[in-house]
């Protein structure tokens, strides 16, 4: 090794932790270069890394690879600060590139999230469109072999405990979640997913099924962070941790899973307004070997949000057909399917919900308030809070717009009551809703008018 002097000494000192030469650390490199088609990197060898350790700065896609070489080795994840190269600057665009290796697009995007400053610039990117489209078969095959080729890398031991301890802390987030809303709890997802689960993805495994089980169990939580982020209103957040879970669930080899989460995105999108995009993920969530791969109340659930895709593109009659079916996949669910637990919210309270939300874009608001009231009957509410909070006020929505706004107030104010210790972006705007449809009736002396306009401004005013 060269004499470093005022060199990378933290390089220095991983390389030496990781026991391996220099020419050892060119092998690794290439071969991950190798398998996310970095070719350009293809010649590097001893003397690069040489000179790297000696205090020049690797370019490019270079550090990234660097990482992920001496990741595989250590068995955890390797940072770019640990050896000595700065982060590039944060560019939404390309952490969420499909081909940005995943567990450095994980390990950056936590660092950016508990940083209070990072996190919001992030927060206030936008939301990218252009990462909507998806990237095609040949991908899905690659990842699935990268994720073959992280199990045969070094580390510590990964047993069957591990990835139940992982399940087990995502079912305790989800049910937070459910109650409190995604304002609660997100950073803390975020620290256990980007510490301990990381280093779990970096590990060894008995056989291959395991591995496929901790990446499934990774893009779950994931997917979690995503969810709470999307109903906290931080959408450009949402989309880093949906997209991360995708890879995660390729590299799981998990088509069920990917199509849960871009079930997920195509919401996303939906409630953003970009409804050719929303059709699209809601498409390829109902792939046929996403959609067969599902359990029923999975399958459920796909089709209706796919069912609010269309209806918010103005296909109603196939929207209806694909409402009827996913009616039919929920009937046919059971308690001794082997299901997920990641869908166990979706029930007929959450499909009356989805299904009225769809039958209001079509402009049915009848058959959508009795779908609302539906949901809100059947719902256990102390579980599923949040969500009862928002049926409850875009039920209220529609008895306005029918003018029944006595009865809308009587909603809205049962809204309000379940919103208590609620934190999320869309009681938020909620809320904000109830105010707007009030404001023609403000003049108008009605108390009930004025006692929800005024318990809907305080609620808001605890955000500000």
């Amino acid at each position: 090794m060269p004499h470093i002097g005022a060199g990378n000494a933290k390089l220095a000192a991983v390389i030496a932790e990781a026991g391996m030469s220099h020419a050892e650390v060119a092998r690794a490199f290439v071969r991950v270069a190798q398998e996310m088609n970095a070719m350009e990197f293809s010649g590097v060898g001893r003397s690069h890394v040489s000179h790297w350790v000696a205090g020049s700065k690797p370019s490019g896609r270079a550090p990234g690879l660097l990482c992920e070489a001496l990741s595989r080795k250590l068995g955890r994840v390797v940072t770019l600060d640990e050896i000595g190269l700065p982060a590039p600057p944060l560019s939404s665009r390309d952490m969420l590139g499909w081909r940005v290796d995943t567990l450095a697009a994980l390990t950056e995007l936590g660092r950016v999230d508990v940083d209070a400053e990072r996190r919001r610039v992030l927060s206030t990117a936008a939301y990218s469109l252009a990462a909507l489209t998806l990237p095609g078969g040949r991908w899905w095959e690659q990842m699935a072999a990268r994720g073959q080729a992280r199990g045969a890398a070094g580390g510590k031991m990964v047993g069957r405990g591990d990835v139940d301890a992982v399940r087990d802390m995502a079912s305790l987030f989800s049910r937070v979640d459910q109650r409190r809303g995604g304002g609660h709890a997100r950073l803390a997802v975020v620290q256990y997913l980007t510490s301990d689960v990381a280093s779990f993805l970096c590990g060894r495994y008995a056989d291959d099924a395991l591995r496929r089980d901790m990446f499934t169990a990774a893009s779950e939580l994931s997917y979690l962070a995503g969810w709470m982020a999307f109903d906290n209103g931080e959408h450009n957040v949402a989309q880093h941790y949906f997209n991360v879970s995708v890879k995660l669930a390729a590299e799981a080899e998990n088509p069920a899973m990917a199509g849960h989460v871009l079930r997920a995105m195509a919401h996303q999108a939906i409630d953003l307004g970009h409804h050719k995009h929303s059709l699209n993920l809601a498409s390829a969530s109902m792939d046929t070997q996403r959609y067969k791969a599902a359990a029923p109340r999975e399958r459920a659930l796909l089709g209706v949000v796919y069912a609010r895709a269309l209806a918010v593109n103005g296909e109603t009659q196939q929207a209806a057909r694909a409402l009827l079916h996913a009616e039919d996949d929920l009937a046919a669910a059971s308690d001794g399917d082997d299901e997920p637990g990641r869908v166990f919210f979706f029930g007929e309270a959450s499909l009356a919900h989805e299904t009225a939300c769809a039958l209001r874009d079509t402009g049915d608001l009848a058959g959508a308030a009795k779908q609302f009231r539906r949901s809100v009957k059947t719902r256990k509410a102390s579980s599923f809070t949040r969500t009862h909070a928002v049926t409850l006020g875009y039920m209220g929505a529609i008895q306005a717009r029918q003018g029944e706004i006595e009865e809308a107030c009587a909603t809205w104010s049962r809204a309000l009551d379940a919103m208590d210790g609620v934190r999320s972006g869309r009681t938020r705007q909620v809320a904000a809703e109830m105010r707007s449809l009030l404001a023609p009736y403000k003049r108008r002396s009605i108390r009930a008018v004025q006692d929800v306009d005024t318990r809907a401004k305080n609620y808001l005013s605890s955000f500000a």
